[in-house]
């Protein structure tokens, strides 16, 4: 799934306890402690379990 295109499912919280943005994300990885590493942009990325993320599927 590394690459993809993901969204997050509704209530996700990233690795500091935040809420965040349910939105289109780009799956960069997941590092060796098991976050998912995802980015919107260069500048905005979040790490959160990897159980949170579904396929985005555009329509």
């Amino acid at each position: 799934m590394q690459g993809k295109s993901v969204q997050v499912k509704p209530g996700t919280r990233n690795h500091k306890g935040f809420f965040i943005d349910e939105a289109p994300y780009t799956l960069v990885n997941i590092n060796p402690a098991g976050w998912a590493v995802i980015c919107i942009d260069d500048a905005i990325c979040h790490f959160v379990d990897p159980d949170d993320l579904e396929a985005f599927n555009e329509a």
